[in-house]
């Protein structure tokens, strides 16, 4: 692969860098001689106290800088992608990813596949550890990146491997011993396709990965289990079921008997259920105090309980007892937490002069029955909101939206349906966000 300079998106004000006056555009090209391939390396060579960087600027001139500075002093930079050497593509053709599970036609960036170490360690997202060179596993000892984060989905060396459709996917065990050689950390998911790897294979997996907990430091902190997430786009129609509410019910069962032998052995639920499976099942989500230190809230395990005890603590802070004129607003969310926000509807309808209606919508555009609010489009608000009375506005979670921009999964634009709906939508990122566009004046 080869190394761009890693181009400027943010100079901090205030910084190291603000003061020595670098411009959004400029370029890294090298740090004490040494070339970037990610921000990784940069962080890493950032820890010196004397930096000489090799700059180009925006207008294309190399310039050398050099920066006397503390040891954890940061420079005040941030770039325009975490990876200068370009994507770890995946070389796995599992049926259930949803990269796959897509209308062709929309924009690029929906179908880049990622199968990349680096963006486990600095984001949190998922990989599988199968295209790994040598070089790479050295880095990842050397540089100490830990916590990774696995999909393991079976450490049956055949069901992996049927799974990921890679032959190099059932050396998952041996690569667990690894990180325990070396004293690194995994945070395991598994996802869990109905008659393939559920039932004794998903007590199996469990069970192996809980070998694996042990000591102050763990090699597997924690594990996920996640229901697989079918579109009516994806290639093979008959090689995956979706999960109904009986299997729903039947893992849930099964996961909770080992949680509390997990408990009493290893004093830790360790393997924890994301919140769909209580969606789908239709019963209630666990307490707080079941998650713990919340370790897979990241996977959707807890999110929801955590969002609604945030939402109750921001909503006793800010809601006032009334407004001083009527004002009626439309929350959209996926049909996934009808039941489990009614509450909170309840709370905000509290409040005199204000009428908040919850619309819960399914996903026709991606075939979903039970749909998280994400993973709503454009498309599915025209559909599910037409008819309706809205009221002065509708608030769209961020969520479903491109991050920093105003775009749907389907690459419709915010604007585009709002004029379809010919209603104001106004996108709210987090629950004080949300209260506070309530209360305040639409106009302001």
């Amino acid at each position: 692969m080869s190394i761009k300079p890693a181009k400027i998106s943010q100079v901090i004000p205030d910084s190291i860098a603000a003061e020595i006056g670098f411009e959004i555009g400029d370029a890294i090209v090298s740090i004490n001689g040494s070339q970037l391939r990610d921000l990784i390396d940069y962080q890493f060579m950032c820890a010196d106290e004397f930096l000489e960087l090799e700059v180009l600027d925006k207008k294309g001139k190399i310039h050398l800088v050099e920066i006397e500075k503390d040891y954890d002093d940061d420079l005040g930079l941030e770039f325009e992608t975490a990876l200068f050497d370009g994507l770890i593509q995946c070389n796995n053709n599992c049926p259930f990813c949803f990269i796959d599970q897509q209308p062709p036609g929309k924009r690029k960036t929906l179908y880049l596949k990622d199968d990349d170490y680096r963006l486990s360690f600095l984001y949190g997202s998922y990989l599988t550890l199968t295209n790994l060179s040598d070089k790479e596993w050295d880095r990842i000892a050397k540089m100490r990146l830990s916590p990774l984060y696995v999909s393991i989905h079976s450490t049956e060396t055949e069901i992996r491997s049927k799974l990921l459709k890679n032959h190099r996917a059932g050396l998952i065990l041996e690569q667990l011993k690894w990180f325990q050689k070396n004293d690194l950390q995994i945070h395991a998911q598994v996802v869990v396709c109905p008659g393939i790897n559920d039932g004794i294979h998903l007590e199996r997996t469990l069970l192996d990965l809980a070998k694996f907990h042990e000591g102050d430091f763990p090699t597997v902190a924690s594990a996920a289990v996640v229901p697989v997430g079918l579109t009516r786009f994806r290639p093979n129609l008959d090689e995956l079921t979706p999960v109904s509410k009986n299997k729903a019910r039947e893992v849930i069962k099964q996961v909770k008997q080992l949680q509390a032998n997990f408990t009493q052995e290893l004093g830790s639920n360790f393997a924890w259920l994301a919140d769909e499976w209580f969606l789908i099942a239709q019963e209630d989500l666990p307490p707080e105090s079941h998650y713990e230190d919340y370790p897979q809230i990241g996977n959707g395990v807890g999110s929801i309980r955590q969002f609604i005890k945030q939402f109750h603590d921001t909503a006793n802070n800010l809601l006032p007892n009334s407004l001083n004129k009527p004002k009626k607003f439309t929350w959209v969310v996926g049909n996934a937490v009808e039941y489990a926000f009614q509450e909170l509807i309840n709370r905000l309808n509290q409040v005199e002069n204000l009428q908040v209606s919850l619309i819960p919508l399914n996903s026709n555009y991606w075939g979903q029955e039970i749909t998280v609010t994400g993973l709503l489009t454009g498309d599915d608000l025209i559909q599910g909101l037409s008819n309706h009375d809205l009221g002065e506005a509708v608030l769209l979670p961020t969520v479903m939206l491109k991050h920093g921009e105003l775009l749907f999964l389907d690459d419709l634009t915010v604007s585009e349906v709002a004029k379809q709906l010919n209603t104001k939508i106004i996108p709210v990122n987090g629950i004080e966000e949300l209260i506070k566009t309530l209360i305040i004046d639409i106009d302001e």
